[in-house]
């Protein structure tokens, strides 16, 4: 068991509500910032000076859906968590929603859920409106926590009317769907869209990204559609749905090109946040998220070249296969045996996290997708 391992996130350092409820807004969070193993701590208002012109923020547009419904197994309340779209149903199992990809669980009786074993197979279970979801097989074999389920009804349509959001103990009571949608949301025309929020960009807020862009620094979109991924179950990410934009290719392409060409320094080194980055050199390309980490690098050659790409991906970042393209990361906490640490060590190394997140502890930081977040940059970034 390494140190990470070992660390335990006290139950008093979870995020029961947004930000918005705690201080004055979604950018009221603190922004722990790793530069290797120095880590220093400020306001997330703060980015804007922690970030040069020309630094390129890729960031997800998914949408967080209202992927809970409840539902019925005979005599047993359950609910339903529609994890991600497949391709198309079963051999021979025309429906009209199609293959979605579910999580059921049990109700706990406060408005949040306990884990259950998908299941059985061929199982009708009993949707609002009169829809049925048959189980069919897991998604993983031996794993019994997600399944294949042909649905009878069109999925976006019965969210739209009786979905919420997917809600965890940890949480304190649900929250609007606005509340998990964050300021780079947009809506896919197929009703795509995540299980769980991309919480990463959640304390932007659209006068933040305003100030960003004046000082020269660049957004690239992607997208990733993110499945469920329960607390109680660390487990890699499954197999989810992604786009990387030629637009966003070109811009991450070009940024690298231009650092290379200003000999890695880029401008606006200072710190200062210069104005004329879009004129000169490139920057550092800085993912918002381990979801947007996930789809870029799913883009990069073993070349670094972003291409434009779309389809799925079941690409799991670890620090064996390390990064290609990505070089800084804005994230949230994470639980210390979650696989998404793997990832940041890929990004960062192992002695620069296990150094921020004994500091995170120390200075009581919270966790999860309403808490503070964790900026990781280069250690020959100095300002």
């Amino acid at each position: 068991m390494n140190v990470l391992e070992a660390l335990r996130v006290p139950d008093g350092l979870s995020a029961r509500v947004p930000a918005e409820e705690r201080g004055a807004g979604r950018d009221d969070v603190r922004l722990m910032v790793s530069r290797g193993t120095a880590v220093a701590h400020h306001a997330f208002r703060e980015l804007p000076g922690l970030l040069r012109a020309g630094d390129v923020l890729v960031v997800n547009t998914s949408a967080t859906l209202p992927a809970a419904v409840n539902a019925r197994l005979g005599g047993e309340r359950l609910v339903v968590h529609f994890s991600t779209r497949g391709d198309a149903g079963p051999s021979g199992a025309a429906s009209e929603g199609g293959l979605w990809a579910v999580e059921l669980r049990s109700p706990d009786g406060a408005g949040s859920t306990l884990p259950r074993a998908g299941g059985p197979a061929g199982a009708r279970i009993r949707l609002p409106g009169g829809g049925v979801l048959v189980p069919r097989e897991p998604l993983v074999e031996g794993s019994p926590r997600l399944w294949w389920a042909v649905v009878s009804v069109d999925v976006p349509t019965l969210l739209a009317r009786y979905g919420r959001p997917i809600r965890y103990r940890y949480t304190e009571r649900d929250q609007p769907l606005s509340a998990y949608r964050t300021v780079f949301a947009l809506p896919a025309p197929d009703g795509s869209g995540s299980a769980e929020m991309p919480s990463a960009a959640r304390p932007f807020t659209e006068g933040l990204v305003a100030e960003l862009v004046r000082r020269g620094v660049r957004f690239a979109p992607v997208t990733l559609h993110t499945g469920v991924a329960s607390a109680e179950a660390h487990e890699p990410p499954y197999p989810e749905r992604f786009e990387v934009p030629a637009a966003t290719a070109w811009l991450v392409n070009a940024a690298r090109a231009g650092r290379r060409a200003d000999g890695g320094a880029g401008r606006g080194g200072d710190g200062s946040g210069g104005r004329d980055g879009c004129e000169g050199g490139g920057g550092r390309i800085v993912a918002v998220g381990t979801t947007a980490v996930r789809a870029l690098e799913s883009a990069a050659g073993p070349d670094g070249a972003v291409r434009a790409a779309a389809g799925w991906t079941d690409l799991v970042v670890t620090p064996a296969r390390g990064v290609r393209v990505v070089e800084g990361l804005l994230t949230g906490l994470h639980e210390p045996a979650a696989s998404h640490l793997l990832m940041l060590e890929a990004v960062a190394g192992r002695e620069a996290l296990t150094r921020s997140y004994t500091e995170a502890l120390r200075h009581r930081y919270l966790w999860h997708e309403f808490g503070d977040v964790h900026l990781l940059l280069p250690s020959e970034d100095t300002h």
